[in-house]
C-alpha cells in the first residue's frame, strides 16, 4: 500500500481501548455518525519488531516505563519487491507517542539495520543509525499483522484506527511471504486507538462511557512475547516432569 504523501514526523496521544465482539458491533455503529472511514477501508498492516538478543527492548516495554522506544520494520499488505516499507523508531513518554520514519525497501530497511549505515543520509537516517548503535545486534524477533479500519473527521486532528483479528508470528519473519499468524486476543474482539494531538471530544467520551469501554495498556509485541514466553515456561515445566518420571522409574530420587 502506497501512500500518497508520507509523514515522516508524528506527535500525538494514543488511548488504547480492547474491545469484545458486542463492543465493536456497538462502537461501529455508533462512530459511523461522526466520522468517515478513510479511502483505503480495511487495510491489513504488518510490522517486523526488532529487538536485542535478549529482548531488552520488549522486556522494558512490558514493564511499563514512563519513557519506552521501539524499532518496526511496517508495510502494507504483501510487500512486492522494491516497493516502500516504513522503517520507523516508535517512543512514548507517557501518553504521548512520537514516530520518526523513513521510507526505503524492505532489503534496504535490513541492510541499514545489519549494516547500521544509511544510504541517504538524512536526519531521521541519523537517527535510526543512533538508535542501532545503542542497541547492538538488533535482529527481528516477532511479526505483528491485523486488518486495520481508519477514521477521520473533516477539519480535526482526531483519528481513530480499529484493528481486527490482530495476530503474530515468530518465523518467515518478512513483509513478502505472507498474512498470516496466531491470534492475539479472543475471537470476534479488536483493539481501538485513539490518536489526537489535543483532547478527546466530550460526543467521543460519551460513546465510550455508554458502551462500557474503558481505556488501557495494550501492546501488540508485548503480549506476543509474554504468550511465546509462557509456551516456552510450560514446555519446560513439561520436560522436567518427564526426567523426573525417567528417574524415579528407574529407582532414582531427586
Amino acid at each position: 500500500m502506497e501512500k500518497e504523501k508520507i509523514i515522516s514526523v508524528m506527535k500525538r496521544y494514543e488511548l488504547k481501548y480492547l474491545l469484545n465482539s458486542e463492543q465493536l458491533r456497538y462502537f461501529m455503529d455508533q462512530i459511523s455518525h461522526y466520522m468517515k472511514v478513510d479511502k483505503y477501508g480495511l487495510t491489513s498492516i504488518a510490522s517486523i519488531y526488532f529487538d536485542t538478543p535478549d529482548f531488552r527492548l520488549i522486556n522494558k516495554s512490558i514493564e511499563k516505563p514512563k519513557y519506552k522506544e521501539k524499532l518496526r520494520l511496517r508495510g502494507y499488505g504483501i510487500v512486492a519487491p522494491g516497493k516502500p516499507t516504513f522503517l520507523e523508531v516508535k517512543r512514548k513518554c507517557e501518553n504521548i507517542v512520537y514516530k520518526r520514519r523513513i521510507a526505503l525497501s524492505e532489503k534496504d530497511a535490513f541492510d541499514l539495520i545489519a549494516t547500521k549505515e544509511a544510504k541517504e543520509k538524512t536526519q531521521i537516517s541519523r537517527e535510526l543509525e543512533t538508535f542501532m548503535e545503542t542497541y547492538k545486534n538488533l535482529e527481528p524477533k516477532y511479526m505483528i499483522i491485523y486488518d486495520r479500519l481508519a477514521y477521520y473527521q473533516d477539519n480535526s486532528d482526531l483519528r481513530i484506527t480499529i484493528d481486527m483479528n490482530p495476530r503474530y508470528r515468530i518465523d518467515d519473519l518478512n513483509l513478502h511471504t505472507s498474512m498470516e499468524g496466531l491470534p492475539l486476543i479472543e475471537e470476534g474482539g479488536a483493539i481501538l486507538e485513539v490518536k489526537v494531538q489535543h483532547s478527546v471530544p466530550l460526543w467521543l467520551s460519551a460513546i465510550l462511557s455508554k458502551g462500557k469501554i474503558y481505556q488501557t495498556s495494550f501492546s501488540k509485541v508485548g503480549t506476543a512475547h509474554k504468550i511465546e514466553m509462557k509456551k516456552k515456561l510450560l514446555n519446560a515445566i513439561n520436560n522436567l516432569k518427564m526426567e523426573t518420571k525417567g528417574e524415579m522409574k528407574h529407582g532414582f530420587i531427586i
